[in-house]
């Protein structure tokens, strides 16, 4: 019984759980960034190269 009650009063598995939401959302961010900047670089550099 008392196995069953330290388990139940353990959190580490919720904080795990939180930090690796916590870590998918700022990758999702960091992609998303990315993608952006490299759809402006291309389009930049497209224009340059046009220019030239």
């Amino acid at each position: 019984m008392n196995h069953l009650k330290n388990f139940l009063r353990k959190d580490e598995g919720v904080t795990a759980i939180e930090y690796g939401l916590i870590a998918a959302l700022i990758a999702v961010a960091i992609i998303t960034a990315v993608s952006l900047v490299g759809t402006n670089l291309t389009t930049t550099f497209n224009s340059i190269a046009s220019n030239i």
